[in-house]
């Protein structure tokens, strides 16, 4: 007859969860490190309230973007800053950019200034300004108007 040897100590039910928290804890170092390099932004100097207009360079041409609630888009070129004539327009993002690019490749110390509509969303001024900069625009202003 055979006997079986009997084991000094059963079988556990219990979960070994040092592992898990190795792995977490490595995880959380990963997502530590990552995440800063995954902020993205358009750097903007806000202007101050007590402030005065910046002096321009009477020699560049002036490019003055308009940007209406409806996204649409219309800009005047000349030798200063003109809010009430219209040069060009552009019904879309693309088209401005190509038309504005062909603008600045012509005229290389072009200073642009964007002014936007009181209803533009934000999100219409910052498609703008990233389409300017893809289009070769180096100079950027904005335009505001002084509270009544």
């Amino acid at each position: 007859m055979l006997v079986r040897p009997q084991r000094k100590h059963g079988p556990k039910a219990e979960m070994n969860v040092v592992p898990y928290i190795d792995v977490m804890l490595v995880l959380l170092v990963i997502f530590m490190v990552t995440a800063p390099m995954l902020t993205q932004g358009v750097k903007v100097e806000l202007p101050k309230v007590a402030s005065e207009a910046l002096a321009t360079d009477t020699r560049q041409q002036i490019l003055t973007l308009s940007v209406q609630a409806g996204g649409g888009y219309y800009w005047n070129l000349g030798d200063e800053l003109d809010t009430g004539h219209r040069t060009d327009s552009a019904v879309g993002l693309d088209e401005m950019r190509a038309k504005v690019a062909r603008i600045v490749a012509t005229h290389g110390d072009t200073q642009v200034y964007i002014r936007a509509d009181q209803d533009a969303g934000y999100g219409l001024v910052v498609a703008a300004m990233a389409a300017l900069q893809q289009g070769g625009v180096s100079n950027l202003g904005l335009v505001t108007e002084a509270p009544q």
